[in-house]
C-alpha cells in the first residue's frame, strides 16, 4: 500500500509541476493521466476501463516514460507490462 501511495503522490506532483513532455508525432505525454492505473501498476490489480483508456491515450509515450528516471521504475515492472497486455495494447520496443 505504501508503494501505491508513493506512486500516486509522485505522479500527482510531477503532473502539477508540468511534468508532461512531447512524445511521438507531437503527442502530449502526461504521466499524470496514468494515476487511474496506480492499482494495476503498483499493486497488480486488474486494470479498469479508465486505466486502459488512459494507457491507450499515452501509448506513444511509453518509451519516454520508461527512460525517464521519475517513471522508469514504475513502467518497467512486470505489473505495468501485465496491465498494458491486459488492455490489449502491444508493448513497444524501446531503443
Amino acid at each position: 500500500m505504501r508503494k501505491l501511495a508513493v506512486l500516486v503522490l509522485a505522479v500527482a506532483m510531477v503532473a502539477a509541476c508540468g511534468g508532461g513532455v512531447v512524445g511521438v508525432a507531437g503527442a502530449s505525454c502526461n504521466a499524470g493521466q496514468l494515476t487511474v492505473c496506480a492499482g494495476a501498476i503498483a499493486g497488480g490489480a486488474r486494470p479498469t476501463a479508465a486505466c486502459c483508456s488512459s494507457l491507450r491515450a499515452q501509448q506513444g509515450c511509453f518509451c519516454q516514460f520508461a527512460k525517464d528516471p521519475r517513471w522508469g521504475r514504475y513502467v518497467n515492472t512486470p505489473n505495468a507490462r501485465k496491465a498494458v497486455s491486459s488492455c490489449g495494447i502491444a508493448l513497444p520496443t524501446c531503443h
